[in-house]
């Protein structure tokens, strides 16, 4: 590969934006994460083969969705090599789900309590 000469800054810049731009992941890690969501997708259809039942089964079967879905998210969808902003924009509204999950929850006992108090017996009594 011939060396090239930099002559100022920003030359350098706008040959590291090209270089970025073209910038391709190696052929082998796509088909190792699809070795991968294949062994995976195997794996949840095991779970109803053997026929796992109760929580086992959908503790197993919510794993490796979570799984499948982690690792085409990172590798296809290239948010492995994205800025932070763009992760922030995947990670963040679902974590704000769960709190706004957990505040309903807190609230419904709260509401559930108070109906206890005031009308004396419990829902569908």
């Amino acid at each position: 590969m011939a060396q090239v000469t930099v002559d100022s800054p920003r030359q350098a810049a706008v040959q590291k934006a090209v270089h970025a731009e073209h910038q391709q992941h190696p052929i082998g890690l796509y088909l190792v994460v699809w070795g991968l969501l294949f062994v995976l997708s195997v794996c949840s259809y095991l779970v109803d083969y053997f026929g796992l039942q109760g929580y086992l089964r959908w503790s197993l079967i919510l794993i490796f969705m979570v799984l499948k879905a982690g690792l085409i998210v990172a590798v296809f969808m290239h948010m492995a090599w994205e800025r932070l902003a763009l992760l922030y924009a995947i990670l963040l509204p679902p974590i704000a789900i769960l709190v706004f999950v957990w505040l309903m929850t807190a609230e419904s006992h709260y509401t559930l309590l108070t109906r206890m108090a005031f009308f004396g017996t419990a829902p569908g009594n």
